[in-house]
């Protein structure tokens, strides 16, 4: 992420840390929009059927409370700290990984979008079940059976079995290869042709942060989208004994929604998605850059 030396991993643990969870205070009812303006299929006659964002965010404070918009946030604030600390400090381990592979000193515009992708991947694994729980949660239809975070949880184990928590899966690791891919590939690519900064001015250095994360935000969204729809059906559909989930793995879902809805469809709640994760994106990095420059004033690299 940063022309710098890296520091260790503890370092940028800690520093993705910090910027997933501020990110995710200023932009979590934009999630919780989206999740729902995503796993509703047709309208049903006597059920809330959102036609907009804005229409969404009227019908849940108007039916259910504000406090809505933040239901099911504790899962999410667990889940951001290891999630982007994973991704950034994958993101430069692999980047190591592949310069010494390829015998490259320094990163390319392919060797971001590869590092991206395998990031995601490994990042993954890490949010699936905290990603599970959130949907559960900011269902309409299914906040009603749960009483908070550890009942949703243990009720799931009980009910479900233990690996349902690692349900869709497949369609997370697709969805963060892809984000992840566009995210890092396209701020390379962004900071390349951005003004260069020598005298590594901070407001310069954070203007131009806010730019790239925030391209690159919008461009792993318009790449992703149509994963992140089906892998919210996917986890929003309990497992019932001897039944047969409508949404099984990810490629033939998104077949399905573009059958039944049209494919349009594909890009359900893209507009919450990409101002949360196009602004969300700049956060992230003029956080992430803004404690790892701490850091090495702490360690004296600076």
């Amino acid at each position: 992420m940063s022309t710098d030396k890296p520091l260790p991993f503890v370092y940028q643990f800690a520093a993705g840390a910090v910027a997933g969870v501020s990110e995710i205070l200023v932009m979590y009812p934009l999630d919780v929009v989206k999740t729902r303006i995503q796993i509703q299929g047709k309208p049903v006659p006597g059920q809330d059927h959102y036609n907009s964002m804005i229409d969404c965010f009227k019908k849940i404070v108007k039916n259910e409370g504000a406090s809505r918009l933040y239901r099911g946030i504790t899962a999410p604030i667990l889940m951001e700290a290891p999630k982007r600390a994973v991704k950034f400090a994958a993101n430069d381990e692999w980047g190591k990984v592949y310069r010494n592979l390829f015998g490259v000193e320094k990163m390319t515009q392919s060797l971001s979008i590869l590092t991206g992708a395998t990031a995601g991947a490994t990042e993954s694994f890490v949010v699936v079940p905290f990603e599970l729980v959130k949907i559960r949660l900011q269902d309409k239809a299914q906040a009603a059976k749960y009483n908070g975070m550890i009942d949703c949880v243990t009720k799931i184990i009980r009910q479900e079995g233990p690996l349902t928590l690692y349900q869709g899966l497949e369609s997370t690791m697709w969805r963060h290869i892809l984000w992840n891919a566009g995210y890092f590939g396209c701020i390379f690519q962004v900071r390349a042709l951005l003004p260069e900064n020598p005298t590594k001015d901070k407001s310069i250095q954070m203007r131009n942060d806010l730019v790239a994360g925030a391209i690159g935000g919008t461009f792993g969204t318009v790449l992703n989208t149509p994963m992140d729809v089906v892998k919210s059906r996917i986890q929003n559909s309990p497992k019932v004994a001897g039944g047969v989930p409508k949404y099984g793995w990810a490629w033939p879902a998104l077949g399905m929604v573009a059958r039944e809805e049209g494919f349009g469809a594909l890009y359900k709640g893209f507009l919450p998605k990409v101002l949360r994760l196009g602004p969300g994106g700049g956060i992230l990095l003029v956080v992430f850059t803004g404690v790892m420059d701490f850091f090495r004033k702490m360690r004296n690299e600076a």
